[in-house]
């Protein structure tokens, strides 16, 4: 029964593929080729920007291990990874918030982040006299990953408290609001007290993916595959919530329980992605816009198309942010503030001349 309805849903009576479901297909498609294709372009980026005779002679080299196996292959992953996870969390963001320009960062997540890296960095620059060389080294690395992911949860979690649950959806969003000035302020006090952090932060909150690797993507693969599982089981509700708070309240859904459920699917996405790659901006608001612009579906396509979008376009950005000015590289955060900006402000044009 349930194969027959799905192809009623997908087909005319006359069996011609309906206009939305084919244009699904296409996107899916360039989606998929989009990743794809940024999977190579990633592997043949080097310290000599996108050369195909660069990356035949890497390949020939004695370091082609250490080169492509060891820092390109698990970068150019590692952004697919986390481009993924801040498009799933934009979509799942968007949908429990009814707002197109809700994303991953909206709950506080990364304000928290931000003052989980600047407590690590001072900690490690005002005791710097009394740790170890091993202390140090551990701060540096796992530390600061660590303070990042522990640090956007305990923002969402200041944002819950504030707003004393999910119950009502514009009382958490001023709640998000207060938690990210609040941990903003304490973050710039910290800094004050402790100058050098400061640099470590602006690296964090500009983004980067360099120092992915491949016990990185063992996490964001894992994470990634674990929250598509459980939103694609909440797509319905989230459908149900477009009709609004009063009609899915009607249809019999539990809305406090729901809407917490997916907020805390959103925050370990966000979490996850912010620790790894730090804040990589407008990833999480614009792949979702893309999606429902180019072929829009109910939440189960949409949280699934967002995934892969959010992929496709961090995959592009971190080529364009190591290949632009190479040898030199952009912060890939900057690259996606910028293209996804611009896109938005073309978007806002479009539509005031409509």
């Amino acid at each position: 029964m349930r194969d027959a309805s799905a192809h009623m849903e997908t087909a005319t009576p006359g069996g011609a593929v309906l206009p939305e479901v084919a244009a699904r297909r296409r996107l899916a498609a360039w989606i998929v080729l989009a990743i794809v294709a940024g999977l190579a372009a990633g592997l043949a980026t080097g310290s000599a920007g996108f050369s195909l005779r660069a990356f035949w002679a890497d390949l020939q080299s004695d370091d082609a291990v250490l080169l492509i196996g060891q820092i390109r292959a698990p970068r150019t992953l590692g952004a697919m990874l986390v481009g993924g996870l801040l498009g799933l969390s934009g979509a799942i963001a968007q949908g429990v918030f009814r707002n197109p320009l809700a994303d991953p960062y909206l709950l506080g997540s990364a304000a928290g982040a931000g003052l989980g890296v600047v407590l690590v960095l001072a900690a490690a620059t005002l005791g710097g006299a009394y740790m170890s060389l091993a202390t140090l080294a551990w701060l540096d690395r796992a530390g600061l990953v660590a303070a990042a992911f522990v640090g956007a949860l305990a923002g969402v979690s200041l944002t819950l408290m504030l707003a004393r649950g999910a119950v009502q959806t514009l009382r958490l969003l001023l709640a998000g609001v207060v938690t990210g000035v609040l941990l903003g302020a304490l973050s710039d006090l910290v800094t004050v007290a402790s100058p050098d952090a400061l640099r470590g932060k602006q690296a964090f909150m500009l983004g980067s993916t360099s120092f992915l690797g491949w016990h990185a993507l063992a996490l964001l693969g894992a994470g990634l595959a674990l929250l598509l599982l459980l939103a694609r089981r909440h797509a319905r509700a989230l459908d149900v919530l477009t009709l609004g708070e009063d009609t899915a309240a009607s249809l019999g859904l539990d809305l406090p329980r729901t809407r917490l459920a997916l907020v805390l699917m959103l925050s370990l996405g966000t979490a996850l992605a912010v620790s790894q790659a730090g804040l990589v901006a407008f990833v999480g608001l614009v792949a979702p816009h893309l999606v429902r612009r180019s072929a829009p579906g109910t939440h189960a396509w949409l949280l699934v198309a967002s995934a892969g979008m959010g992929a496709a376009v961090l995959q592009w950005a971190d080529v364009i942010s190591r290949g632009l000015i190479a040898p030199e590289e952009l912060p890939v955060g900057v690259i996606t503030a910028v293209l996804g900006g611009g896109y938005l402000v073309w978007l806002l044009g479009q539509r005031a001349r409509s």
